[in-house]
């Protein structure tokens, strides 16, 4: 469940002396964002076409899920550039993220290409960590890691792997990816877990002696 990140933040960077307030809502960041999260229902509707493996529609599907990923790769670097982070940027990236990759490893598993379970530890891990977000928020940030953009860039390339209509050794390669995006889903996941765990006992003592 990205491409971002831990998934990618839009937090930090904005334009010297312009308070956030003052950043337009409609910015090349954002469309961005609203562009993937227009591209879903597209993706899946193509990847559904005609019983869900037409050989055409699946290419089709496979643009599709592949420009969703790259305005993906391009919308919070371009918020944190040019100081044109927004507190709906914060909100729709990742929601948009989880939403691209939620639909693709959910229709491929309706269609019996990719296993189940497969599915549900990914995207059950994308919500654990998410949930978890909104409890440490309270007591501090975790950034972005260089895990979590690897395991997001090896979870797109799998699942555009899948979608394509491909057999022999490419689909096999497919599959050998997404193993590999399963690992490192876990991996740092469990690692998040760890940050969290640290930022909230470090928030917890700041909060105590604040008070003291």
């Amino acid at each position: 469940m990205s491409v971002r990140p831990e998934e990618i933040e839009r937090g930090a960077a904005r334009l010297p002396g312009v308070p956030e307030h003052q950043v337009p809502v409609v910015n090349i960041a954002n469309v961005l964002t609203v562009a993937r999260i227009v591209l879903v229902p597209l993706f899946v509707l193509a990847l559904f076409a005609d019983g869900g493996h037409d050989t055409r529609w699946r290419v089709i599907a496979a643009a599709v899920f592949g420009l969703a990923a790259i305005t993906d790769r391009f919308d919070g670097q371009l918020a944190r550039k040019y100081g044109l982070v927004t507190d709906f940027g914060k909100l729709a990236d990742p929601i948009a993220d989880k939403a691209l990759i939620g639909a693709a490893l959910i229709g491929l598993s309706i269609l019996g290409d990719l296993p189940w379970w497969i599915t549900l530890v990914i995207c059950g891990r994308e919500l654990g960590i998410t949930l978890l977000r909104l409890v440490v928020v309270r007591r501090g940030v975790i950034p972005a890691g260089r895990g979590g953009k690897l395991k997001t860039l090896v979870q797109s390339v799998a699942i555009a792997l899948l979608v394509l209509p491909l057999s022999g050794a490419f689909a096999a390669a497919g599959m050998v990816l997404m193993y590999l995006a399963v690992a490192l889903t876990v991996i740092t996941g469990l690692d998040y877990v760890g940050q969290a765990a640290r930022v909230w006992v470090a928030g917890g003592r700041a909060r105590n002696e604040s008070r003291a």
